[in-house]
């Protein structure tokens, strides 16, 4: 195509809820999602004002899957774009497996190839691609493009790549991938504005949230990351055990007599977090507690961040700058203290009343290593990436 002027849409799809943007270049005009999809329904929407915006009834058929969800707000979304053409739509697929180093256009082959790589991050992948699946087969004549979390990490050198196991085993993909590569993207291109003596050195950019992990990036390329062969490695998170010593897997499946999917749901569902305090995987809720064991499940968490943030600088050969990005990297003041404080032996010299306001940079003008809030915008990149991939 050589005119892809228009809207872009992009859609980010969970096992319950369908969050979906409508950009117009980098401007988004609109952004929402569907929660409780499957049980009831509920939409919420703003425009670019963040004015609340009335969304369709969804009530009756309600929609029983993502899938359907998207669907029942395809025509919707055509109505908000007042005669401006709806060029396509991009979709975050956690998982690109080895091969996939930049988006793609959709094609029912590529979704099958996708589709074999769901036991790599099963909390994601199915619900990623369901709706690219029915949207393909009911709506073909919209452009569909996939932007994959991994392929940000194919920069990764082969040695990093690699675990020590047979090398039968490594031509069969088993090797690190990395993840959240679409917010360390972003990260990296909104770093020459919004922290322009760093961007080209060495970073470790840490994205706190629900899902964690940190990446180190050199002059905006991803060096070394916490993530793994899936989701499930690196840091601790909200429901995710994070790094976990392989012999415990091998104790739970031969001495605790639990089942694959009983440990898969272990460490997928019931960790991290949750399993740690016993109260809560939302940090909101934990900071909020006065209860010892959510104290102690925040100091974990900041314990193997600093750890992390460490080995990263050693795998860059040192540290020019830290970035804070993601949910609780934005705005849980109380942890990147913690996270800062941990680091001091790096030069990191916290700002306390810089680090409360939420500013950019939240570190002393003294600080030999500065440290930077920078708010992520993956459905931006996704925007990004799609319109790219339709002009191709």
């Amino acid at each position: 195509m050589s005119d892809m002027a228009g809207v872009v849409g992009v859609v980010n799809a969970g096992s319950s809820s369908l969050k979906f943007s409508l950009f117009d270049g980098d401007h988004c005009f609109l952004d929402g999602q569907v929660d409780g999809i499957g049980i009831r329904p509920e939409f919420r929407a703003k425009d670019a004002a963040g004015v609340a915006v009335a969304g369709p009834d969804l009530s009756w058929p309600a929609p029983k899957s993502p899938a359907e969800a998207l669907m029942a707000l395809l025509p919707w979304l055509r109505d908000r774009l007042e005669g401006r053409p709806l060029a396509g739509l991009g979709h975050r697929v956690v998982h690109g497996g080895a091969k996939h180093e930049r988006p793609e256009r959709v094609t029912p082959a590529l979704l099958e190839e996708l589709g074999r790589l769901s036991p790599l991050a099963p909390l994601h992948q199915p619900h990623n691609l369901a709706p690219i699946r029915t949207a393909l087969e009911k709506a073909p004549g919209l452009p569909q493009v996939a932007c994959f979390d991994t392929a940000f990490h194919h920069t990764m050198p082969a040695v990093v790549q690699a675990y020590a196991i047979p090398s039968r085993l490594a031509a069969k993909g088993i090797r690190r991938y990395g993840f959240h590569g679409l917010s360390y993207e972003y990260i990296a291109s909104a770093l020459p504005k919004m922290a322009p003596g760093i961007a080209e050195g060495r970073v470790v950019v840490a994205h706190l949230g629900n899902g964690a992990s940190l990446c180190g990036l050199r002059a905006g390329r991803s060096i070394a990351t916490t993530m793994g062969f899936s989701a499930l490695d690196g840091l601790p998170m909200g429901t995710r055990c994070g790094e976990l010593d392989p012999a415990v897997i091998l104790h739970l499946l031969s001495q605790e007599g639990m089942t694959v999917p009983e440990v898969e749901d272990l460490l997928y569902r019931r960790s991290g977090m949750l399993g740690l305090s016993g109260i809560s995987s939302d940090f909101r809720e934990l900071l909020a507690s006065r209860e010892p064991v959510a104290r102690f499940a925040i100091e974990v968490f900041v314990h193997r961040v600093a750890r992390g943030i460490g080995s990263l600088a050693a795998a860059l050969g040192g540290l020019d700058g830290l970035v804070f990005t993601a949910g609780v990297g934005e705005n849980a003041a109380p942890v990147r203290a913690m996270v800062c404080e941990a680091c001091a032996w790096l030069g990191i010299e916290l700002d306390p009343e810089a680090n409360a306001s939420h500013a950019g940079r939240i570190t002393t003008a003294g600080s030999r290593i500065p440290a930077h809030v920078v708010p992520t915008n993956e459905n931006l990149m996704i925007a990004r990436h799609t319109r790219a991939a339709l002009r191709a």
